[in-house]
């Protein structure tokens, strides 16, 4: 069993930056690939970013890469993503979420993750 508590999000105008941050219950936190994902309203929940349980491999949606960093400390139970050059675009729910895997895939379907955590809103003003 893994809980996943988000922080960091809030208001931000366009250009400005961001750092999330999820912390992690559990001492099997190195056993998960991570992944942030986000929702706007209307919209389906979308992969952002997914770092291994070694971090690394990385991936990054093509809508934030060279802007958003996923980073993971296992010692700390901690992953976070570093939001920079932010858009209006950006403006979501952004959840956290762990899947358990043997391997260093990163899966890039919400429906791989096992575990979720409650959101954090992340609004980008104009």
């Amino acid at each position: 069993q893994v809980q996943l508590v988000e922080s960091g999000g809030g208001l931000v105008q366009a250009g400005g930056s961001l750092r999330l941050a999820c912390a992690a219950s559990g001492r099997t936190f190195s056993s998960y690939a991570m992944g942030w994902f986000r929702q706007a309203p209307g919209k389906e929940r979308e992969f952002v970013a997914g770092i291994s349980r070694s971090g690394g491999p990385i991936y990054y949606a093509d809508s934030v890469k060279g802007r958003f960093t996923i980073s993971r400390d296992n010692a700390k139970n901690t992953v976070s993503l570093q939001m920079n050059s932010l858009k209006p675009e950006d403006t979501a729910i952004y959840y956290c979420a762990a899947n358990w895997v043997a391997t260093m895939t990163v899966p890039f379907s919400a429906q791989k993750y096992d575990y979720w955590g409650q959101g954090t809103q992340v609004t980008v003003s104009s």
